[in-house]
């Protein structure tokens, strides 16, 4: 098993400006969390980052730097395109979406380099992505039907490079999909369905056209290079539960690629609603994307496209409880009168301890640099305390 946390808390657009970062902070985290045995990393890189990389001089200074600093490679983060950080992202982290060549182009080049980065006797690794689109960009169920067409054409063009790449290197490589609220794959149910009534279809039909494969042998390559990114943050704030997940995952035959080990704000209006309003409201800041999901006083759900809507819209004798798309440190159970989903990682990492169902666990959270100040903490330091959080919890 592979326990690392992704490098999307740092910034860097050019592989110069994010290697110069990862130079400054890794090793203290090295250091501090694993000191007598290799530390794994997820490498989150822009597009950019990806053509510098592309250059064999700067791919071999990265793997020099990998093998002295004591660390290795197991996974990428190809779900930000670019623009990440100190700057107003938003729904354009979906951007270019998997409609376009660009989303494609990007991710075959990030595989192409994690096939050359995965350590010698690493046969597995996985890019995790987007959920296809962002939904509000396509307003009528026709457009998201062509959208999610398009989509899954471009993954599957990506399907025949991880089988040249397997045929070239015996390394298995997959693309971890992502689903995240308002994605075109909003949770772990909409990535199900469409894995088996759009995906697995045209799967069939595509890989016997390009590669002479038949039912079995399609269905059998689909699974191993197309499986699941599991952000434990995103199923909680669908209020998904784990156990339910992973059965409908099983029933499907589908894997999980890895999992994002992250925690979303949870919050109740139980008791002093207005207190509790004012403490959510500190956290609206203008750079990610906080959607929320509310749970109404009927048992239904509304969904707000970012926190300021459901501010706008909150309404104390009908609102009983809010998700918020909010990566929060692991190790905080409580934020005053805010909570977090931190049960949620707990009952994924005891399912995972227990019973195993992937191999590849990364911390994600990015958010610290938007934090309220408060609960803000060095970089490094908040890293290290995550990941021994995560190995406590896991008693590893």
């Amino acid at each position: 098993m592979h326990l690392g946390y992704c490098t999307n808390i740092h910034p860097g657009e050019t592989w110069v400006d994010h290697f110069r970062h990862l130079r400054d902070q890794v090793p203290a985290v090295k250091e501090a969390v694993s000191p007598d045995a290799l530390l794994p990393l997820g490498l989150r890189l822009a597009n950019q980052a990806s053509i510098d990389l592309m250059a064999p001089e700067q791919l071999a200074e990265l793997q020099a730097w990998l093998q002295e600093t004591g660390c290795y490679v197991f996974t990428m983060n190809g779900f930000p395109y670019g623009g990440f950080h100190n700057e107003r992202v938003k729904g354009r982290v979906h951007a270019p979406d998997w409609t376009t060549t660009e989303r494609r182009d990007y991710t075959i080049r990030l595989f192409q380099l994690l096939a050359k980065l995965l350590p010698d006797g690493e046969t597995e690794g996985g890019v995790s992505t987007s959920p296809l689109s962002y939904r509000l960009w396509w307003p009528t169920p026709e457009a998201r039907q062509e959208a999610t067409h398009q989509a899954t054409q471009h993954m599957l063009q990506v399907v025949s490079e991880l089988i040249r790449l397997r045929e070239a290197t015996g390394k298995l490589l997959h693309l971890d999909v992502e689903p995240e609220p308002d994605g075109l794959l909003d949770n772990a149910a909409d990535f199900v369905a469409w894995y088996t009534d759009v995906l697995q279809p045209a799967a069939r039909t595509y890989l016997a056209e390009q590669h002479g494969l038949n039912v079995p042998e399609a269905d059998a390559t689909l699974r191993d290079h197309i499986q699941l990114c599991y952000d434990v943050c995103h199923v909680a704030v669908a209020y998904e539960e784990t156990e339910t997940v992973l059965a409908s995952l099983n029933e499907a035959t589908i894997r999980v690629g890895k999992v994002q080990i992250s925690s979303a704000l949870r919050l109740q209006f139980d008791q002093d609603a207005q207190a509790t309003y004012n403490a959510i409201a500190a956290f609206d800041e203008p750079t990610y994307l906080h959607q929320v999901v509310a749970r109404m006083a009927d048992g239904t759900f509304n969904h707000y496209d970012d926190l300021p809507d459901a501010l706008a819209d909150f309404d104390a004798k009908t609102h009983r409880e809010w998700r918020v798309h909010f990566h929060v440190p692991l190790f905080l159970e409580r934020y005053g009168l805010l909570q977090s989903t931190q049960n949620s990682v707990t009952e994924v990492l005891n399912r995972q301890r227990t019973q195993p169902f992937t191999n590849q666990l990364e911390v994600e959270t990015y958010t610290w640099g938007v934090l309220p100040a408060d609960v803000q903490l060095p970089i490094g330091a908040s890293i290290s305390r995550e990941l021994d959080w995560v190995k406590k919890v896991m008693n590893v």
